[in-house]
């Protein structure tokens, strides 16, 4: 879907706070209520904006350790595959999941409150589903983290014409 770039700075500014008043997101925009309103339900419907979450303090929810698990497998067929998203999917602290190029083959970005729910889930996890080899790396310390996403790269119409 091509954007304008009204359709952007709407972008940006619920990327940073979803809970504005559309308002609010108008006046910033240069439009009145209605017609940021309209724009931001049209976004919703192609799929655009897919959700508006509020983004917690992994700590002050006490899931404050990060472990980046990378893991190879023998298996390379769609039944499997199938079948290992099925599982990963039952576990809530995998908060992120990834089918990867290269070395591993998948992996997991997993939250949990300390090593030993990590070893919690590592024995859950190695119980459901045959993995080659399980590589696991603990974050020392987060430097960035974001959950907006670049605008630049969006496809953009020529709103001049």
């Amino acid at each position: 879907m091509a954007l304008d770039k009204i359709d952007r700075k709407i972008l940006t500014i619920l990327q940073k706070d979803a809970t504005m008043p559309v308002a609010e997101i108008g006046r910033k925009v240069g439009l009145s209520t209605t017609p940021c309103w309209r724009r931001i339900q049209k976004m919703e419907e192609d799929g655009v904006i897919q959700r508006r979450v509020a983004v917690l303090d992994p700590a002050k929810v006490n899931v404050g350790v990060t472990v980046f698990v990378s893991v190879k497998t023998n298996e390379h067929n769609d039944a499997w595959m199938r079948k290992f998203a099925g599982v990963i999917e039952e576990f809530p602290e995998v908060v992120e999941f990834y089918r990867m190029s290269g070395d591993v083959d998948y992996l997991m970005r997993v939250v949990v409150p300390d090593i030993g729910a990590y070893d919690s889930f590592y024995k859950r996890l190695i119980a459901r589903i045959n993995l080659t080899d399980v590589s696991s790396a603990f974050a020392m310390g987060q430097i960035k983290y974001t959950t907006a996403l670049p605008l630049d790269f969006a496809l953009v119409v020529d709103d001049d014409k």
